[in-house]
């Protein structure tokens, strides 16, 4: 099934099973298209979809914002990159941001746990504000620097910093210690304590994990390649945004933030590919997709 035979519906049905954790092998069983053809779709969705959100979230509302970053890899863990594969291959860092009362996704970077990764993350972050903000990360120094150099002064800014305790011993290998207490230190400005915070952004850390079959942990379900890493994280980010209802606000975060004054479906996700595509093939003829 070549992925000009596919049609709406079926490239709908696609995007939702890789939007709810399935992975590409599942799905070929499931609805018969190629692994090509699946594959294709998700680099065509992501494109897409990372320049549409870069584009609809500028001029956002946000006031309280929390960030951290999600290990995983790509193609092999750090430790068993093969010769000549550095740098395409091992650890990779995803940045995110969320807004804690439109419950939005507006930035996100993939890159490595360093200072240009975080710097690069929080001047894209920045762009995107109209208001003075304020901001909530957990101790990596990285963030300190790089907070600055984006917002300056103007921002209240502050560090939520978990204490661990030692490990049990007989613990099991992959539990993390018990975290036995916490320390909000004040960065930048004055931000309000009661809400230094990072529970919803680690509560959303979850939520990506089981949507996005890559980052499943202690699995073998983990990109090849970076770009698809990052094509896939476009589509769902794009899912999340525009088309999953919060179960605490009762419409899509994008409604929320006022980005978009309707609930978006799939199938309006689809179109957004299809406009793309349209022109290619028709030459004048353009597809117009509205918020």
């Amino acid at each position: 099934m070549s992925m000009n035979k596919l049609d709406t519906q079926k490239r709908a049905q696609i995007l939702q099973m890789l939007c709810e954790g399935m992975s590409i092998r599942a799905i070929t069983r499931v609805t018969g298209a190629s692994k090509n053809t699946v594959a294709k779709l998700l680099v065509d969705a992501g494109t897409i979809f990372s320049e549409y959100q870069d584009a609809a979230f500028r001029n956002l509302p946000c006031k309280r914002l929390q960030v951290d970053e999600i290990w995983s890899f790509v193609y092999s863990k750090q430790k068993n990159v093969p010769d000549g594969m550095e740098g395409e291959a091992g650890d990779v860092w995803t940045w995110v941001s969320f807004c804690a009362d439109t419950k939005l996704m507006p930035s996100w970077f993939i890159g490595n746990r360093d200072a240009d990764s975080a710097k690069a993350f929080m001047c894209d972050l920045a762009a995107r504000l109209t208001n003075r903000v304020q901001l909530t990360s957990d101790g990596h120094k990285s963030y300190l620097e790089a907070v600055e150099q984006a917002f300056g002064a103007d921002i209240d800014y502050a560090m939520l910093v978990k204490i661990y305790g030692s490990t049990v011993e007989g613990q099991k290998r992959y539990s993390p210690a018990e975290c036995v207490g916490c320390r909000k230190d004040k960065i930048t400005g004055r931000p309000d304590k009661a809400h230094v915070s990072t529970s919803y952004i680690e509560r959303q850390n979850l939520t990506l994990r089981m949507h996005m079959r890559r980052f499943t942990r202690l699995t073998n379900a983990f990109s090849k390649k970076v770009e698809n890493h990052a094509h896939a994280f476009a589509l769902n980010a794009m899912y999340y945004n525009f088309v999953k209802i919060h179960g605490s606000l009762r419409v899509t975060p994008a409604m929320e933030a006022g980005v978009t004054d309707k609930l978006w479906s799939m199938n309006d996700l689809v179109a957004l590919i299809e406009a793309r595509e349209v022109p290619k093939k028709r030459g004048s003829y353009k597809k117009k997709i509205s918020n």
